[in-house]
C-alpha cells in the first residue's frame, strides 16, 4: 500500500503521516487498518485501483463493476470468465498479497440477474431488489410515525426520501423512484 502511495505522493510529511496510519494496524489480526478507521475506505479504493487497472487494461474486460472489495465481471462464456477469474486470482496474490474468497468468487449465468449492492444487475441494465424497496418502505413508515409522535422533524424524512431517490436513479426503476417522489411529508 505504501509503495503505491509513494509513487503518487511526493510530500515527505504526508508520506510520514500515511506510514503512521498504515502502521496503526488492526489489533485483532495484526494486519491492515481497522475497518472503523476513516482512511480504510480511501486506502482500500487506492489499493484496489491496481485491480481495476489490471482488469480494464490488461484483461480488457468491458463490463466490470467494483464497490470496495466486491466486484462483478460480465462475459460471453463461462470459459472466458473462468480464465478471467484465474488471472485475477493470480494478480491479486502476486501483486497485492490478497486472495479471492473461496466461496464468494463464483462464475455463473447472469440471465436472471445478480444481486449486488441492493440492485439486481444484468449485463445491460439494473433494477432495484424487491427487498431493498420493501426495506425503504418500512423505514419511511417508521419516519412518518416518529414525525407524528414528535420524535423526528419532517426534514429528516425529506432527507431520507431525497437520499432514496438519488440511490434509485442508478437503476432502471423509473416507476418505483417516481412513486417515492410523491411521498407527502407530514407536519409534526
Amino acid at each position: 500500500m505504501f509503495g503505491i502511495l509513494k509513487g503518487k505522493i511526493s510530500d515527505k510529511k504526508v508520506l510520514r503521516l500515511i506510514q503512521e496510519i498504515l502502521d496503526s494496524n488492526n489489533k485483532e489480526t495484526g494486519r491492515g487498518i481497522p475497518i472503523g478507521n476513516l482512511t480504510s475506505q480511501l486506502f482500500a479504493n487506492v489499493y484496489l485501483n491496481e485491480l481495476d487497472q489490471y482488469v480494464k487494461r490488461v484483461l480488457k474486460r468491458r463490463y466490470y463493476i467494483r464497490y470496495m472489495d466486491d466486484f462483478l465481471i460480465f462475459g460471453d462464456s463461462k470459459q472466458e470468465l473462468w480464465q478471467a477469474k484465474d488471472a485475477i486470482a493470480e494478480f491479486l496474490k502476486t501483486k497485492l498479497d490478497l486472495n479471492l474468497h473461496p466461496r464468494k468468487a463464483i462464475v455463473f449465468q447472469a440471465n436472471k440477474g445478480i444481486e449486488f449492492l441492493g440492485y439486481k444487475v444484468f449485463a445491460d441494465y439494473r433494477i432495484l431488489r424487491k427487498s431493498t424497496v420493501k426495506r425503504i418502505i418500512r423505514k419511511l413508515k417508521k419516519y412518518k410515525a416518529k414525525i407524528r409522535n414528535g420524535d423526528v422533524k419532517p426534514e429528516k424524512l425529506a432527507m431520507a426520501v431525497e437520499s432514496w431517490k438519488a440511490y434509485a436513479k442508478f437503476a432502471n426503476s423509473w416507476h418505483t423512484a417516481n412513486r417515492f417522489s410523491k411521498i407527502t411529508i407530514p407536519k409534526n
